[in-house]
């Protein structure tokens, strides 16, 4: 599986508990009429009860520059701790949005299908913030690198 080349995105969700998020490589388009998106959650993730009960997340595409976003939403540290490193706002559901991250799609979550360990999550994207386009971050053999060419959005 590490040598599957995936683009890295922070998954993440709002709600009367706060906010929970991870970083994700196993993202992807579905659909774009509904625009829809797929996401796999670990089900044993200590924030996936969060994401079930919100319905609601936001999948933040990052770029090259925001390798250290991915690690922190990587590692065992708290949600303010993860939080504290971008700066974040909202759009229509409440999920976090990385202000500069690549693109943002904030979703509601319409179906759910556990698969092994995971879930597989088909989210509605309700509403999309893009930015400058930067290299993307992937990821692959185990390391990060950067694809593609700085261009205007």
């Amino acid at each position: 599986m590490s040598l599957l080349t995936s683009a890295v995105s922070v998954v993440t969700t709002a709600g009367l508990t706060g906010r929970f998020g991870f970083t994700a490589s196993a993202v992807c388009s579905v659909s774009d009429n509904p625009p829809t998106l797929l996401v796999c959650m670990n089900t044993q993730s200590g924030s996936h009860a969060h994401f079930m009960h919100n319905k609601t997340l936001s999948v933040n595409v990052l770029s090259a520059q925001h390798e250290h976003i991915s690690k922190a939403f990587a590692a065992k540290i708290s949600p303010e701790e993860r939080f504290s490193h971008g700066e974040w706002s909202e759009l229509e559901t409440g999920a976090p949005i990385l202000d500069d991250a690549l693109v943002s799609f904030d979703c509601q979550i319409e179906q759910v299908e556990e698969v092994g360990t995971h879930a597989i999550v088909i989210c509605r994207v309700l509403a999309i913030q893009q930015n400058h386009i930067h290299p993307s971050l992937v990821y692959f053999n185990r390391a990060y690198h950067a694809v593609g060419q700085e261009q205007a959005a």
